[in-house]
């Protein structure tokens, strides 16, 4: 039986990445500002700014099976450089957009015999570093709704969050856009490589599917160890 997932901000990096993960026979819609990277693949756009518009829920089937909320921030400056304005700002992209976008589909995922949602967190949040204060608050904050609603939405809906370090994708670009930036960073992590769109796509599919229907209320760390290993000491 086909499946009906909806990617919020998933027309390239990770989201495009996990149209190639899901089943071949599944109905896939994707909302977003532009349309880049998707040509080519069997999906549906609906435009859509999470920061300024209310979802056309019209443009969307009565039932939705699985959900993945892309949108991110990547603000990394020392904190007494940090305004209260980027404060805002991450918090706004990273979890008042999934707070509403959620809110609204809600109905449509209670529509289905078991619905899932995926959220994208940072590592950042359980292991400390450096000048990621505004993204960590606001992961962190992502972390606790994506807990709570799978204490809420139990056992209609499972909600899971993934956790990656960073991730070879647009979004972290100019942290990775020379192969001596790439090279130090995997070096930071156990595995010694930094992440790439298909190492977070294959988790977040899995979490979509049916293969992880007695799995709810996880941060899962994919970080090449990063969060809970010392190779090092």
């Amino acid at each position: 039986m086909s499946k009906t997932y909806l990617l919020i901000g998933g027309s390239y990096g990770i989201g495009s990445q996990i149209i190639d993960e899901l089943p071949t026979n599944s109905s896939i819609f994707i909302a977003s500002r532009s349309n880049e990277g998707l040509a080519g693949k069997n999906v549906s756009h609906i435009p859509f700014d999470v920061l300024k518009d209310d979802f056309p829920l019209d443009q969307l089937p009565s039932v939705i099976d699985g959900f993945v909320y892309c949108p991110g921030s990547i603000n990394l400056r020392p904190f007494k450089g940090l305004k209260h304005e980027a404060f805002t700002a991450d918090f706004s992209i990273n979890v008042m957009g999934a707070v509403k976008t959620l809110q609204q589909l809600q109905p449509l995922l209670e529509a289905s015999q078991q619905a899932s949602v995926v959220l994208f967190s940072t590592v950042a949040v359980q292991t400390g570093m450096p000048f990621h204060a505004s993204v960590a608050a606001s992961k962190g904050a992502l972390e606790g709704l994506g807990r709570s609603l799978a204490a809420e939405w139990a056992p209609k809906i499972r909600v899971n969050v993934i956790a990656p370090s960073i991730t070879d994708t647009p979004l972290a670009n100019r942290f990775l856009n020379n192969d001596a930036k790439k090279e130090k960073a995997a070096l930071r992590h156990p595995l010694k490589r930094i992440g790439t769109t298909q190492d977070v796509a294959q988790l977040a599919a899995f979490l979509l599917l049916e293969k992880s229907s007695w799995m709810t209320g996880q941060v899962l760390g994919l970080d090449g160890g990063m969060s809970s290993l010392n190779v090092n000491g």
